[in-house]
């Protein structure tokens, strides 16, 4: 079964039955889809009013044992009363079920408003959070999840992109080649920076306020080992040289609870560049389910390529730049 059609086959009546069983509870004949591309996220509600967000996994992309990681993760940050959502522990002991050979886990359901930065308390807030996940994430390592390295990960996207034939023809070596010269600038400022257990994808979305209760960090599907100014920089609402106060004032949070090496900062626009390439990546690998076609009509056409070469090309001279200044 591929991953296309396990997905399809993820309907009400064997998502219902399924979670029931695994939560012991019984719920309501409602299920709301959320906007989630790589997996499949919905909302479910008990017969006593209680929310739930039940989220699939991607055949292919986690490996068990990767998943584990990340809920372990969110279970360590809880346990030090960090504003993060575990999953709730199933019937059988663990936060992992499964329906027809997918990976599922069940959260509860935590709304709240999106979290909009009006002053420099707010950035202090936010950078002291950021500080405690990584003093819990320096604890252990996460051995089957992702490295925030280009030498790891951005030059097999890049070499995969490359060879699955998505890339428009008249675009592949331009493409190519902005890739091989970004890569040779930037692989070296890895050397010898310390990886730990990050959030991955820390940016104002997957941050909600909840009024009474303060801000919740959500979603640890790309939770990985890599350098700590990942989850500092896409905070940011511009290139580093723009921001340099708000920069400074997540700091101030930071360091309350875990060191940072300021050299790291060379990392960001590197680091923007190599997230570049993983959405591309990330888009790539659902481009032929028909949500993602839907949704993203123009993505794979030569007018996408170019703009997003473009792109490249741009955060190349942003690079060239940081390092030369």
């Amino acid at each position: 079964m591929d991953d296309k059609s396990s997905f399809q086959e993820l309907t009400p009546d064997i998502i219902l039955p399924c979670v029931e069983e695994h939560c012991g509870v019984s719920l309501e004949a409602v299920m709301t889809p959320y906007n989630s591309y790589i997996n499949r996220v919905y909302g479910l509600q008990d017969e006593d009013g209680r929310r739930y967000i039940a989220k699939f996994y991607r055949p292919q992309r986690w490996s068990t044992e990767g998943i584990l990681d990340e809920h372990r993760f969110l279970l360590q940050c809880a346990e030090e009363d960090i504003p993060v959502i575990p999953p709730l522990v199933l019937q059988g002991g663990t936060s992992l079920g499964e329906a027809r050979g997918i990976h599922f886990a069940v959260f509860p359901l935590r709304a709240g408003r999106t979290f909009d930065i009006t002053s420099d308390q707010d950035w202090i807030r936010l950078g002291s959070i950021v500080g405690r996940i990584h003093q819990v994430g320096k604890k252990e390592t996460a051995q089957h999840r992702t490295v925030c390295s280009p030498s790891a990960t951005t030059e097999k996207y890049c070499r995969d992109l490359a060879a699955q034939g998505l890339i428009q023809p008249d675009c592949a070596d331009d493409f190519q080649s902005v890739c091989k010269h970004s890569l040779a600038l930037i692989t070296p400022l890895f050397a010898g920076i310390e990886n730990l257990r990050i959030h991955g994808d820390c940016h104002r979305g997957n941050i909600l306020d909840r009024l009474d209760e303060g801000l919740i960090i959500l979603d640890f599907d790309d939770m990985m080992m890599g350098p700590a100014v990942q989850d500092l920089w896409l905070l940011l609402p511009g290139h580093l040289s723009e921001c340099r106060s708000e920069m400074d004032l997540l700091l101030r949070g930071y360091t309350r609870f875990f060191d940072f090496d300021p050299e790291s900062l060379r990392l960001i626009e590197p680091l923007r560049f190599m997230r570049i390439i993983y959405f591309l990546t990330w888009s790539a690998m659902q481009a032929r389910d028909y949500n993602f076609a839907r949704n993203f009509s123009e993505w794979g056409t030569k007018a996408f390529w170019i703009k997003e070469i473009e792109d490249l090309n741009y955060q190349l001279e942003k690079i060239g730049e940081h390092l030369s200044g």
